[in-house]
């Protein structure tokens, strides 16, 4: 059972401070990959919650191992992502989001969705994104790297 599934077993669905890694990866044609999450079918950078034990660049590069198959080899600081919003799960749990956000500067071995995680993994070039259906905190995200391409 995970940390957070424990912490949910006390408080229910109540709003919890959750602190996430995620990770921005772009192909030698400059798209960033992103999942298609299993739990609302909207689209994300690969990442989620950190474990007790880890640290933010374990979590991130756990996460990107499970959710796609690709080691991640060497990260890069990006940004800290804290909107404030209360995000609601599709299951009805609540959480205020701290995430953690990396590039990836080097990574290795084939993408691969995890089919318990992720529906699909997709690159998309960067005019695309602030069209797509994004999951969660993923809308702040984004609009800051994007922000950060246009210089």
């Amino acid at each position: 059972m995970s940390y957070i599934q424990d912490i949910r077993a006390l408080v229910g669905p109540r709003p919890l401070i959750i602190v996430t890694a995620g990770v921005l990866i772009l192909d030698e044609r400059g798209r960033l990959l992103l999942q298609r999450r299993a739990d609302d079918g909207l689209w994300g950078v690969p990442g989620g919650c950190m474990e007790i034990g880890e640290t933010l660049e374990e979590t991130a590069r756990r996460e990107v191992r499970e959710e796609t198959g690709l080691e991640v080899r060497e990260l890069a600081l990006f940004d800290v992502v804290s909107d404030g919003e209360i995000y609601t799960y599709p299951n009805g749990d609540q959480a205020n989001i701290v995430s953690v956000i990396y590039r990836a500067i080097r990574i290795e071995g084939d993408l691969a969705a995890d089919r318990d995680e992720s529906l699909e993994l997709r690159f998309f070039s960067l005019d695309k994104l602030p069209n797509l259906p994004l999951s969660g905190q993923n809308r702040s995200i984004l609009r800051r790297f994007l922000q950060t391409q246009e210089k």
